[in-house]
């Protein structure tokens, strides 16, 4: 993936869990819920509108949950992407 994001955004590739339902049937992709779970795979420097700095709380790695319709959907390269400013992500996943 070659974009990178400008001021306080970040890049997701989120994890799309899995295709069965409950009972085994194969869900299609249409009937599925929007991945609030995904990985960083890109940060902004950092910087807003305004020209204030802002400090990036998250970094390249790091898998965090985020709102539901938060951001905008990318497709590159065959695989999905979600753009989103820092203040969407609701925490971050420690293993």
């Amino acid at each position: 993936m070659n974009l990178r994001p400008l001021f306080d955004r970040v890049v997701i590739a989120p994890i799309v869990k899995e295709n069965l339902s409950s009972s085994g049937i194969v869900l299609p992709e249409t009937s599925q819920e929007r991945p609030q779970i995904g990985e960083i795979v890109a940060v902004g420097d950092g910087e807003n509108f305004d020209g204030e700095k802002v400090e990036m709380k998250v970094k390249v790695g790091d898998k965090i949950v985020f709102n539901r319709y938060a951001g905008v959907e990318l497709k590159m390269d065959g695989k999905m992407y979600i753009v989103m400013r820092q203040i969407d992500i609701i925490g971050v996943c420690n293993d």
